[in-house]
């Protein structure tokens, strides 16, 4: 039985006033990765509060399945509540189960083939677009590219006007920042009419008003094939739940996987081993023709190269939630209204976790090479009841993506535009430019 430890594991270097916020703001990945050298579970100080965060993949797997005990919430979900609102992803455990049943039948495992039908159009209809010779911003058309298909699964409407998914996309760049920064801003700090908290307040009312401005337009003519919309609007929602549930989606949606293929993209780009063995994959699966749902379970390699990158880049690189009572967590007491943080990034970068965490190897994930893993060691979607509800949906539109534009194109770095990773609600990469070469 476990001995509830009588010290606490505190994390030093904490400054005066900030606690540990500036290590956090200034480099928070190297600071994660340097907590468990101090504990398990640790304690660290955001300005005046103190917050557990949990080292360890079985704990953290104890903090994911125990959603009652801990409960979404904490100093970022709290933040990210302000942007998209108590739809399925952010909503307390007491409204979960209603909210998860509701939503549940959009993602059945039935309705994929369909979706993945819109991500090839969609796919095809940005990449159409490219041009041997061009220099590209990746993240930027991988942005555009994860909107549409988006929009058209949610609204089966693919004439929603550029402009306005532009507007989207700035309002969300803006939102995100704006979430992970506010959550080191006590009240009423947070309050103050800042020129950043000026912009973030602007786009998360004008990112709302162009939400419902949609779904007007959406009842006006409505679709005649499914969408995940009509889906949720079947049910009990409300129409605020409706808008949140489509804010949550919009997000998780575009950014998330848009981030995912980024990296990828930007590995193969500096590993001409891997761009080779990709090619030969579809090549051999696809015959020159358009990737489908179908072909996804022969694109081996290409999923490990997804699976892979989820891992050394999950965009979703901080979680927190929130003791709801007192409890106890490694040892540690943690009293009820704690902010409870866990990493993906961090376990995915535990080198008695994974063999030569830094090094890019998607061939850590063929069956037979795969050490069984611990409970909680790999977890991007989270786990538990609070698993994301897209996360088949996330990883099929990845691996189509993928497929399509390797089966085409061969994008290089251009020298002269270092790439950097921005850290803050999502981990995505900066000043990732590449130039497209058409394969012949």
């Amino acid at each position: 039985m476990t001995t509830t430890q009588t010290t606490t594991a505190r994390v030093p270097g904490a400054w005066p006033l900030l606690g540990h916020a500036w290590p956090l703001l200034r480099d928070p990945l190297r600071f994660l990765t340097s907590l468990p050298s101090y504990g398990n579970v640790v304690w660290i100080r955001l300005g005046p509060l103190r917050a557990v965060v949990v080292c360890d993949a079985e704990l953290t797997r104890q903090v994911l399945l125990d959603d009652r005990t801990f409960d979404k919430g904490g100093l970022l979900v709290e933040r990210g509540r302000e942007v998209v609102g108590n739809g399925v992803g952010t909503c307390p455990h007491s409204e979960h189960h209603r909210q998860r049943r509701l939503a549940q039948p959009a993602f059945h495992g039935a309705r994929l083939p369909g979706y993945a039908s819109v991500m090839s159009e969609e796919i095809a209809a940005v990449t159409g677009e490219w041009r041997d010779g061009q220099v590209i911003d990746v993240l930027d058309e991988m942005l555009t590219m994860t909107a549409r298909i988006v929009v058209s699964a949610i609204f089966a409407d693919a004439t929603v006007p550029p402009a306005t998914i532009r507007e989207i996309l700035d309002d969300f760049s803006v939102t995100l920042t704006g979430i992970y920064r506010r959550m080191f801003l006590p009240a009423p700090l947070d309050r103050v009419p800042t020129p950043g908290n000026r912009r973030y307040h602007r786009a998360r009312a004008r990112l709302r008003q162009t939400v419902f401005g949609l779904l007007a337009r959406y009842r006006t003519t409505p679709p005649e094939r499914p969408t995940i919309l009509s889906i949720l609007g079947s049910g009990e929602f409300s129409d605020e739940e409706i808008a949140d549930q489509v804010v949550t989606l919009f997000l998780a949606g575009t950014e998330s996987t848009a981030s995912i293929l980024s990296w990828t993209l930007h590995v193969l780009g500096e590993r001409p081993d891997l761009e080779r063995r990709l090619h030969a994959e579809v090549d051999r699966v696809l015959s020159g023709r358009a990737p489908a749902y179908a072909d996804v379970p022969a694109l081996e390699l290409t999923g490990h190269l997804i699976t892979e990158t989820l891992r050394v880049y999950p965009p979703g690189w901080l979680f927190t939630r929130v003791a709801t009572v007192d409890t106890e967590l490694g040892g540690q007491r943690v009293p009820a209204g704690t902010t409870v943080a866990f990493s993906p990034y961090l376990l995915h970068h535990r080198a008695d976790l994974f063999a030569r965490p830094e090094r890019f190897d998607p061939d850590r994930w063929v069956e037979t090479q795969m050490p069984p893993p611990a409970q909680g060691t790999f977890v991007p979607f989270g786990a538990g009841a609070r698993k994301c509800l897209g996360d088949t949906f996330a990883v099929t539109e990845a691996t189509l993506a993928l497929a399509a534009i390797a089966a085409r194109w061969r994008l290089r770095p251009v020298p002269g535009h270092p790439v950097r990773r921005v850290v803050d609600t999502t981990l995505r990469p900066k000043g990732l430019r590449m130039r497209i070469a058409e394969r012949v």
